[in-house]
């Protein structure tokens, strides 16, 4: 079985509400979908994070593929390894989209599930976190701000059967204390994160961090930046620290394990290049002791049904994954089944789902008419 096309598209979707975090508002979601097609009539489908910089990238990673075989990704990885050394998270973001069309098409090629190609399922539905921003409660501010969203976290959490809830943290520090102390006062059973994206200095991560230690946070995520940062604000805090933004390639985890700087690594198929390299990741992570979990970057469907396939069969991913595929406005796939707060993991060959070409060529026109969207 060889691949004798690739085609890509760009792709503009709305959410259903803006999502407001420490460096940008933003009301819908670019992303790169790519169709591998083979001599013996199989397709696989791929979605990577961002638009035109990333499709670029991919046409021409394209190229290669074609006269090779699906199942011949270690090579395509080796062959293009250096990638990411010139184009960094574009190039990570790349790899991924044809890695993960070729592990759909190895799917139906085989008649098999991702998920069982990855070792078999240790759980047939994935938790996702509730994402509260400030932009949830428009207009509001001070101590108003925080009551408004704790009520909405609330319907969110009763609506949904969230057990999980995250807020975007802010630079403004204090404001994000009273936040959460809010959110904890009406939702006292819940697993309650924050993330300011690295907006917060190490001193003023280290006096946030004692200030919410009362509140049993499930872990804080990357308050400031670095693994050195990290790591003075992990010697002082006793909240577990995660990271997605400070151990993002695996350059980066030798030097994080010797500072003591993480106690939860964010993993995601899309900025670490590919499906074996995140379940490469959580190997390191059971190694050394580590807890994991996966970012999101905006998934629709396809990605998102990729992340699903990778927790379903990875042990130690077991706590509520960050998701915003609830927060758009459509998809391009028949949609995911979402209840209480989980997805279930697609039972179909290859990744499970099912392309509506139609959506596909109308949200490919959005963004022909629009551009990539930046906020």
């Amino acid at each position: 079985m060889k691949i004798v096309d690739v085609d890509v598209w760009v792709v503009n979707l709305p959410l259903v509400n803006p999502f407001t975090s420490s460096f940008e508002t933003k009301t819908g979601e670019t992303r790169t979908v790519v169709r591998i097609r083979t001599d013996s009539g199989v397709e696989g489908w791929g979605e990577t994070m961002w638009g035109r910089p990333v499709a670029a990238i991919v046409e021409t990673l394209g190229k290669d593929l074609i006269g090779t075989s699906p199942f011949a990704l270690e090579s395509f990885h080796r062959r293009h390894h250096m990638v990411p050394f010139f184009h960094g998270y574009l190039g990570y973001a790349a790899l991924a989209a044809i890695d993960v069309a070729c592990w759909d098409a190895m799917g139906k090629a085989t008649g098999q599930p991702v998920t069982d190609l990855l070792g078999g399922r240790v759980r047939d539905e994935v938790p996702i976190t509730a994402l509260i921003t400030r932009a949830d409660a428009p207009g509001a501010s001070g101590a108003a701000l925080a009551d408004a969203l704790a009520e909405h976290a609330v319907r969110v959490v009763a609506e949904g059967g969230f057990d999980a809830v995250k807020l975007k943290g802010t630079r403004d520090v204090g404001g994000d204390v009273a936040i959460l102390r809010a959110l904890r006062a009406a939702l006292p059973e819940v697993n309650l994160r924050v993330d300011p994206n690295a907006a917060w200095s190490v001193p003023d991560s280290v006096r946030a961090g004692i200030a919410l230690e009362e509140l049993d946070l499930e872990y804080l995520e990357d308050p400031c930046s670095g693994i050195e940062g990290m790591s003075q604000v992990k010697a002082k805090v006793r909240i577990p620290l995660c990271t997605n933004m400070c151990v993002v390639r695996f350059e980066e985890f030798a030097p994080a394990m010797r500072l003591n700087a993480v106690d939860v690594i964010h993993g995601d198929v899309y900025k670490w290049g590919g499906i074996a390299a995140t379940k490469a990741l959580a190997a390191h992570c059971e190694t050394f002791g580590l807890g994991m979990n996966l970012h999101s970057g905006g998934e629709l469907g396809i990605a998102t049904a990729a992340h699903l396939a990778v927790v379903a069969s990875t042990p130690v991913l077991s706590r509520a994954i960050d998701s915003m595929y609830y927060l758009h406005a459509d998809d391009i796939i028949e949609p995911l089944h979402l209840e209480n707060g989980r997805l279930r993991v697609p039972e179909g060959p290859g990744l499970g789902v099912t392309v509506d070409e139609d959506k596909l060529r109308h949200f490919a026109a959005v963004n022909e008419r629009e551009g990539d969207l930046t906020r």
